[in-house]
């Protein structure tokens, strides 16, 4: 293959530009340096193919689409359009061999039908699944095509399940392949990783809402379709749509590493915690010969803290992991499969691959660390670091997901903060405050329009994105700078996406051109978590989470005690509001409380699944009350409410005043 850029389909979101001159030479260059020639990873993806997905999109039973690849068809040419990173573009090709795949005798995958794969592996008697993807409706979908593929198969029930780790990719879909019925009457196993449950649950709760807002940045699931719009997400296409689940496991991994006998099959557990989530595991299985690394290592650079946000990962625990699994398995394993993208064969491919993989993350974190004890910020880190050649010529090794950029700033979080030790930022003005200055210093908005429109010529597109950026947070919704402010910086948005070989660099930058042009999409708000995470969540979490959502300006002066009594579970607990904070103790009652609340946990679970207001409960009685009548709705009047869609990019509105001014 010998690609060249070519002009791009105009299709995309609407008002999506074409490439300028800047980003078609961006391309250009990029073609110069990258391994094009390299089709290994086309090989490996397509080896052992059984047949495609279904036709068609999969949907809920009111019809309502959750996945459906052919939207991405345009990715059938080969050569990469202006507007898509001819890496990025390779890659969303690799990500579109789909289907039913046999890795060797006893296991196969299914790919793409989900952003994650799942794996299943015929046991003697019954199938053991790893990792049931998003949706309980493509999970079902993977699993009907394996039965209808595998006939002399199909008899055989699920006997195990196995959650590789806690992010929901790889739980969600459980209720479409297994009922909780047989999990109960010990018919399925349902094994996970040290802490899985506390993890699964609690990741998203206390900063959930962000963290969904700013998933539509780094997942694009808004975004078009097309060479001017969504391509990839690096791990896989997307997200499904579906109904997520959740079923807790019946056996959980405690030790660093076990051993047990799943219908037949051995498997080597090892535990891999605080890499690419808090709760996760690898598995090898010697007598299969297969080493299924989950996420720890795939054919990208994975990220050191999303986009979406998390708590920063550590790289240098995770390149620890990846040397003990070569270490440990490497010699014993003739296939190195993950719970994304494609497997690697061979004891010398795999070999090679395991050690990139370590030396990727070790690399990006000894360089990271010695820059930073130099006094190098994140920043000037990120700006100059680079991959050494022997690491850039491996597919494996590039940034379609993570980025070595976002990575050297994570690493930097990680040990010192965001505090970079020069104290004129110790407590800089906020940005609307400081925008409005830096602008009125640099001539007014319309002089910075005039040199950002002439960077933008030149294309000095970083620049006049940040500059825009301030030019927005010091106007006002509406007038005719900020608005042209809002228009240019959008194109140098886009320019920027269209030259990212990272897809979830790619879909921020895309997504926030959108919204610079359109406006916040008008999407309705939605509970934090699905009904199985909700009736997962210790009652001592919802504590947390509520009082998390307690305005310290209305609770200022106020002190509760409450007792809480849950009839249906027998839990009780002590809520105390003082000093505008909200704490509380489990498995205590004071004889001196405000109020004792009586409530089923179904009917709190109703509550934080916005089904039903504690209000309403009230005067339903599903919730009671003794003591003082007031208690109660005077700590419900100090929650707050969030809007799932709040400003990201362009004009924001003001800040609140300090809760308790100086």
């Amino acid at each position: 293959m010998n690609p060249t850029i070519r002009a791009s389909q105009a299709s995309g979101p609407p008002g999506a530009l074409p490439a300028t001159e800047a980003t078609r030479a961006c391309q250009h260059a990029a073609l110069r340096w990258l391994p094009m020639a390299d089709q290994q990873s086309f090989d490996d993806a397509r080896r052992g193919f059984i047949a495609d997905l279904p036709p068609g999109a999969i949907t809920r039973a009111n019809g309502a689409p959750v996945w459906n690849l052919a939207a991405y068809g345009f990715l059938a040419d080969e050569q990469p359009p202006d507007t898509v990173h001819p890496g990025l573009w390779r890659h969303a090709r690799v990500n579109m061999i789909t289907g039913l795949f046999k890795v060797c005798e006893r296991v196969y995958q299914v790919r793409g039908i989900d952003i994650s794969n799942m794996t299943i592996i015929e046991g003697d008697t019954g199938l053991i699944l790893i990792d049931p993807l998003v949706s309980t409706e493509v999970a079902r979908a993977a699993l009907a095509l394996y039965r209808q593929h595998r006939p002399d198969q199909a008899h055989k029930p699920v006997v195990a399940v196995v959650y590789s780790h806690s992010h929901s990719d790889h739980f969600g879909g459980v209720r479409g392949v297994i009922d909780e019925a047989d999990v109960k009457a010990g018919r399925v196993q349902v094994i996970a990783p040290k802490a899985f449950m506390e993890e699964a649950v609690g990741e998203n709760v206390m900063a959930g809402n962000a963290m969904v807002r700013r998933a539509l940045f780094q997942f694009g699931p808004l975004l078009p379709k097309g060479e001017r719009g969504q391509v990839d997400a690096g791990l896989g296409k997307t997200t499904s749509m579906g109904t997520m689940s959740l079923i807790a496991p019946t056996r959980v991994i405690e030790q660093p590493v076990e051993r047990h006998v799943i219908d037949g099959i051995e498997c080597v557990f090892e535990l891999t915690p605080g890499a690419e989530a808090p709760s996760e595991m690898i598995i090898h299985h010697p007598g299969l010969r297969v080493l299924n690394m989950t996420e720890i290592s795939s054919h990208n650079f994975h990220n050191l803290l999303p986009l979406r946000g998390a708590l920063a990962r550590d790289s240098l625990a995770w390149s620890r992991y990846l040397d003990g699994a070569l270490q440990r398995y490497g010699a014993d394993a003739d296939v190195l499969i993950a719970q994304h993208h494609w497997p690697v064969w061979g004891g010398e491919a795999i070999d090679g691959f395991l050690r990139r993989q370590r030396d990727l993350y070790k690399f990006v974190h000894d360089q990271t660390v010695r820059l930073m004890n130099h006094g190098r910020l994140a920043g000037e880190i990120a700006e100059v670091l680079q991959l050494p050649p022997s690491l850039q010529r491996d597919w494996s090794c590039h940034g379609f997901y993570g980025t070595v950029r976002h990575n050297v700033k994570a690493i930097v979080q990680r040990y010192i903060g965001w505090y970079d030790g020069n104290p004129a930022h110790l407590d800089a003005l906020p940005p609307a405050e400081s925008a409005r200055k830096a602008i009125e210093y640099m001539g007014g908005a319309e002089a910075v329009l005039q040199r950002a429109q002439a960077d933008f010529e030149r294309g000095e597109y970083r620049w006049v994105a940040q500059v825009c950026a301030q030019l927005a947070h010091a106007g006002s919704e509406g007038d005719a700078q900020t608005l042209a402010a809002c228009t240019l910086g959008a194109q140098a948005l886009e320019q920027l996406g269209y030259q990212a070989e990272s897809a979830t660099w790619r879909n921020a930058y895309l997504q926030a051109a959108l919204e610079l042009r359109h406006g916040v999409p008008k999407l309705p708000n939605a509970p934090m978590a699905s009904g199985d995470i909700v009736r997962a969540m210790p009652i001592g979490l919802f504590f947390d989470y509520l009082a998390m959502r307690v305005d310290g300006d209305r609770a200022e002066g106020l002190r509760l005690r409450l007792n809480w009594h849950f009839s249906d579970t027998g839990e009780r607990a002590l809520l105390n509001l003082e000093n505008s904070a909200l704490t509380h103790r489990l498995d205590v009652a004071a004889a001196d409380a405000d109020a004792t609340v009586t409530l089923a946990r179904s009917t709190l679970d109703e509550i934080v699944l916005q089904r039903l207001s504690f209000a309403d409960a009230l005067q339903a009685g599903q919730i009671s009350v003794t003591g003082s009548v007031q208690a109660l709705p005077s700590l419900l009047a100090t929650l707050d409410q969030f809007n799932r869609m709040f400003p990201v990019v362009g004009p924001r509105p003001p800040a609140p005043p300090p809760a308790f001014p100086r």
